[in-house]
């Protein structure tokens, strides 16, 4: 699984801060789906400039909000579009496209689920993997925080809001949900296609299942057959300016988009992401 980097938040404005030692600071908080490519980006930029230091930091993306707001982050990143009332304040910056996956235990059979089972298994009127050709054992539903604009997503585009089975595992970051279906046959659960597949090359003892049909694929979400996918945002108080912007530029370039790819996620660049598909 991706490895998460946990590093502290320092009280910035935006755009950056110039450290006693000269060195130049970013702070940037929010999704843990965007997490590790916010990480991987850094980390490039930095090499390209010695002089700065960019600190990022999980959380979901309603602490991507409220640490821009706050100004405890430069850049907050949010894996959902902004509300246009209560957020209309803000500035987001589109880096790149993802989906939600259905994900099982690697020993569970389960290959396809259709929009009416997966609504059935979250309000709790199926309850067993014998009533969907498995076998006789219940399901352990596992079903994201509130707040979490993952959860947010699965909501609406299955109109699950005010329904959700009580008796879920609540849990907070994908890699946390895919922990928990790896460690437990009986479970299932909804996160980003980005870390499932991530998750999945390395080894660890998940699977997607398709949607009605469709693969739960960057090719998929790239082509609009997928339906369930969403916009990855960074969003600062105002135009981005400064360090912010430039490292936002580097991301939106032919660099920072290859590492959305290596990702898994969709980039935003349609050369980059026809190539990805030729593969």
């Amino acid at each position: 699984m991706r490895k998460i980097v946990a590093l502290g938040i320092v009280v910035v404005g935006v755009g950056s801060v110039a450290l006693a030692d000269n060195v130049n600071r970013l702070t940037v908080a929010g999704s843990s789906t965007v997490q590790p490519l916010a990480e991987v980006a850094a980390q490039a930029y930095e090499k390209k400039h010695p002089d700065v230091r960019i600190d990022v930091q999980g959380g979901g993306s309603a602490v991507g909000i409220s640490s821009v707001r706050s100004g405890l982050s430069d850049i907050g990143i949010v894996s959902r579009p902004l509300h246009a009332v209560n957020e209309a304040d803000l500035t987001a910056t589109p880096i790149a496209r993802d989906g939600l996956a259905i994900i099982v235990h690697a020993s569970n059979p389960l290959k396809n689920i259709t929009r009416q089972q997966v609504v059935d298994i979250y309000t709790g009127a199926i309850t067993n993997w014998k009533q969907l050709g498995w076998l006789d054992k219940r399901i352990v539903v596992v079903n994201k925080e509130e707040g979490r604009a993952t959860r947010e997503l699965f909501e609406k585009y299955f109109h699950l809001k005010g329904k959700f089975v009580k008796s879920a595992v609540i849990i907070g970051p994908n890699g946390q949900a895919i922990i928990t279906v790896a460690g437990n046959p009986q479970a299932v659960a909804y996160v980003s296609i980005g870390s499932a597949a991530v998750a999945e090359q390395e080894g660890t003892k998940i699977h997607r299942v398709f949607l009605d049909g469709i693969e739960a694929s960057v090719a998929h979400v790239k082509d609009g057959t997928y339906g369930l996918s969403r916009t990855l945002n960074m969003v600062t108080r105002s135009r981005p300016s400064g360090l912010a912007k430039s490292y936002l530029d580097f991301i939106l370039g032919p660099e920072g988009q290859k590492l959305v790819l290596e990702q898994e996620f969709v980039p935003l660049s349609t050369d980059l992401k026809t190539k990805k598909i030729q593969k």
